[in-house]
């Protein structure tokens, strides 16, 4: 084969020393070769003295075959697990002008404002976006999932609230599964103990210094967030409401019912679910905690000729330059998924978002009447975009075999429930065994619902009226109490 080698391997391909050069730097350490070079550098104890035993390498044709055989090999359903991740379309001009681009998806923190103008103006959009969203005063150009962004959220909710002996932290376990671990994981290196109950179980005493919970939650419910407000303000602490921004699209704003801090996670905004993530999170507070968000924020200033530029703001609040003072020490922001997120947003415009997040309401409306007319019993007076089912003809064993047998997968829940999510069926490459189980929790009660004030929600949900600013989102999934999934988009975007 050395008579005709490849012309596509790695090595040639990589910006490293060539052979030549290894020789002169050896000459110069006064070094015969490599292996002379790491036997100096590294204990004779750790060295295992063996050959590798590695295969010839492969060149770059031969490895993506290679992969794309292994590729093959999944098995790939339609998935209705919801949990915060749904199937959406990607523009083709976003995906091929944003995504594709390596203009864009080289990128990294736009430091030199003189040469970032384009970007910081994209990630201002996305900030704007989410301000829209969440009725908030300041967001961030966002952070690496909704998860950690809850995790934050608790620990600005500290940094800030009053009395700094509280160390108690309520979590609603209507929150999605896997953003209470992590929630549960950062505090206790901070000390702080994390409470998981129904909301309508939350006592705010002296101890507690703020509470997560989920608009909609994990359940799909929607419940008016003002009582819980009133009363966690009352005792001095603040609310973190982790809030689908597809959602947001009808729903009132959190930030106009009275929560502090919102967060959430975009990827319904046109981005892929790149198996599990994580995606391009937001996070919004009132302007008097602007010192303390964490992430970057993109600024309007102006420059030496007194002309509109853009620049990063606030970054006295950074790592880089506080070091182990600093408010923000999360380097793994998303820009390129925040840029997706928000392209997203301006290709759709608010009314096609709109459009976009009723025929996701609507669609699950109807999916909920012929269940109800199958004998299906849905226990949710106000949602989005899904269902929790129970007591219907048909056991959950009996419906996880006949979804598994078309190759869906369904969210169960404990005591034979079944969720489904009402929003674009994601194509995932899985196996039957890969749907979640997850225990069903107790409604979350706040106060009463308002009525609502406009658009297709049902009575008692807390809707956006037409004054409220443009918004931005995506489409959404649906659950049943084994958990059913049954919404498309329109116009581009997941359901």
């Amino acid at each position: 084969m050395t008579a005709f080698p490849r012309t596509d391997d790695f090595v040639s391909r990589h910006l490293g020393p060539r052979r030549a050069q290894y020789g002169e730097m050896l000459g110069l350490l006064g070094l015969d070769s490599l292996g002379d070079l790491v036997a100096r550098a590294m204990p004779a104890r750790i060295l295992s003295g063996r050959e590798l035993g590695l295969d010839h390498a492969h060149g770059e044709q031969q490895v993506l075959e290679e992969l794309a055989s292994i590729a093959a090999e999944n098995r790939v359903w339609r998935s209705y697990l919801g949990l915060g991740y749904h199937g959406t379309r990607t523009p083709p001009v976003i995906l091929r002008n944003v995504l594709e681009n390596p203009g864009w998806y080289t990128q990294y923190t736009p430091y030199q404002a003189e040469i970032s103008q384009g970007r910081m103006e994209a990630l201002l959009t996305f900030q704007t976006m989410v301000l829209d969203l969440t009725g908030l005063e300041i967001a961030n150009a966002s952070l690496l999932d909704e998860a950690t962004a809850a995790a934050e959220a608790m620990a600005l909710a500290h940094r800030v609230a009053k009395g700094k002996d509280r160390g108690r932290f309520l979590v609603s376990d209507a929150c999605h599964p896997q953003t209470i671990e992590v929630v549960r994981t950062r505090a206790e290196p901070l000390g702080f103990e994390v409470a998981v109950g129904p909301v309508a179980d939350f006592a705010f005493d002296d101890e507690v210094f703020g509470c997560l919970v989920q608009y909609p939650d994990t359940h799909c419910r929607v419940a008016d967030l003002r009582g819980l407000c009133e009363r966690a303000h009352a005792a001095g602490a603040l609310v973190a409401c982790a809030a689908d921004p597809l959602a947001l699209v009808l729903l009132e704003a959190p930030g106009r019912l009275g929560a502090d801090i919102v967060v959430g996670n975009t990827q319904r905004f046109g981005v892929p679910m790149g198996l599990g993530g994580p995606h391009a999170a937001y996070m919004a507070t009132r302007d008097e905690y602007k010192r303390q968000i964490p992430g970057r924020i993109i600024g309007v200033s102006v420059d030496a000729d007194g002309r509109p530029a853009l620049r990063l703001s606030l970054q006295t609040r950074e790592q880089h330059i506080r070091r182990e003072k600093a408010t923000s020490n999360i380097c793994t922001a998303q820009v390129l998924l925040a840029i997706m997120a928000s392209m997203y947003a301006v290709w759709h415009g608010p009314e096609g978002l709109r459009a976009i997040a009723e025929r996701i309401r609507g669609q699950v409306g109807a999916l909920g009447e012929a269940l109800r007319r199958l004998g299906w019993r849905s226990e949710e007076e106000a949602f989005f975009d899904g269902l929790e089912l129970s007591g219907g003809p048909l056991d959950q064993a009996e419906v996880r075999r006949r979804a598994e047998a078309k190759e869906i997968n369904l969210r169960y829940l404990a005591r034979a429930r079944c969720r489904s999510t009402s929003t674009r069926p994601s194509r995932t490459a899985t196996s039957p065994t890969s749907t979640r189980s997850s225990a069903a929790t107790r409604p979350t009660s706040t106060s009463p619902p308002r009525p609502a004030a406009s658009g297709p929600c049902r009575p008692g949900w807390p809707a956006r009226t037409r004054s409220s600013r443009t918004r931005c989102s995506t489409g959404t999934a649906a659950r049943p109490r084994c958990c059913a999934t049954s919404t498309g988009c329109s116009r581009g975007t997941s359901a």
